[in-house]
């Protein structure tokens, strides 16, 4: 079926110019672009929607967002973030999962926008391949260097966690990082690479392990790093639930945190705080990223340039980090 979008661009216009010439409503224009658009639409066989098209108009006040996971915590709490902001606009936001993989994520778009979302929230942008195209959208926490985006500062707030486990001596500090299609992981990556950099270290390949979110996976990075004669004495984990895996390997090795092996996360889960021992982490300011894809998304409709939105995280001290043992 052609779309607006298909015509738009063909003819090299933006789609809210397709749809001023293509609404039968308003007076005929006779410019060369209003022709150049009949033109091009004739061609390609486009036939307007007269549900569509009122649908367009009026709107569902529906928002779809589209997360990997609801058992992760972190997405779990974005969309909660986004249902409160959209709410409160007299919203209503669904929800569907793809388990990070792209033809569900393709399956899901198709599928909501047959159900006449207004626009679509999504949190699975991967570098390697392009986010919904013709479709009202907005990314948050990752992007794809193309779409408007609402990120945290991934890069910065892997250099405040490094830098906090240099300032108590720390020089063998693994890292224990994510998917390399995720902006995140791939920022925070960045990051920890800045802040060995910064105070004159070597970045050592041989202590950066893990290609996950998950806790299996830290668990299985964490054994890799942790059973070595030269191990680490202080990891920075891309997530709390890669984290919290270290934490298991640690303890399996009978390592003691922070005595043995100080620790940092990543975006603050409500319960890292009541951990045994309570987790060093950043915090990712959840509902402002919320609050800023929905913005974006209103933008997506007024043809604006796509631009990314950047939230400062903040690193959050508490007992699972101290000075490197003597």
């Amino acid at each position: 079926m052609v779309t607006i979008v298909d015509v738009a661009r063909a003819a090299g216009v933006s789609k809210s110019t397709v749809s001023r010439v293509l609404d039968e409503r308003l007076p005929r224009s006779n410019s060369e672009t209003a022709q150049r658009v009949r033109q091009v639409a004739a061609e390609l066989g486009y036939v307007r929607d007269p549900l569509a098209s009122g649908m367009r108009r009026a709107g569902t006040s529906t928002v779809g967002v589209i997360v990997p996971r609801l058992t992760d915590t972190v997405m779990a709490m974005l969309y909660e973030e986004i249902a409160t902001a959209a709410a409160g606009r007299g919203l209503f936001a669904v929800v569907a999962t793809t388990e990070d993989d792209p033809a569900t994520e393709q399956f899901a778009v198709q599928t909501l926008v047959r159900r006449r979302v207004d626009g679509l929230i999504l949190t699975t942008a991967r570098l390697d391949v392009p986010t919904a195209q013709g479709v009202p959208h907005a990314l948050a926490l990752r992007t794809d260097g193309i779409g408007p985006a609402a990120i945290g500062d991934d890069r910065l707030g892997a250099r405040l966690a490094v830098r906090h486990l240099i300032d108590l001596g720390h020089r063998r500090i693994g890292l224990v990082g994510g998917p390399g299609y995720a902006s995140s992981a791939r920022g925070r990556l960045a990051g920890y690479r800045d802040a060995l950099t910064d105070a004159g270290m070597a970045v050592d390949e041989s202590l950066v392990a893990g290609d996950s979110f998950s806790m299996e996976s830290g668990e299985t990075a964490g054994r890799a790093l942790l059973d070595r004669t030269d191990r680490p004495t202080a990891v920075f984990a891309v997530n709390d639930n890669t984290a919290i895996g270290i934490m298991a390997a640690a303890h399996a090795l009978g390592l003691r945190i922070p005595e043995d092996l100080s620790l940092v996360g990543y975006n603050d889960i409500p319960v890292v705080s009541s951990l045994p021992v309570p987790l060093t982490t950043v915090r990712v300011p959840f509902a402002h990223i919320a609050t800023t894809a929905l913005d974006l998304l209103n933008e997506a409709n007024d043809d604006r340039p796509p631009r990314t939105v950047v939230a400062a995280p903040t690193l959050i001290p508490r007992r699972s980090t101290a000075p490197r043992p003597s």
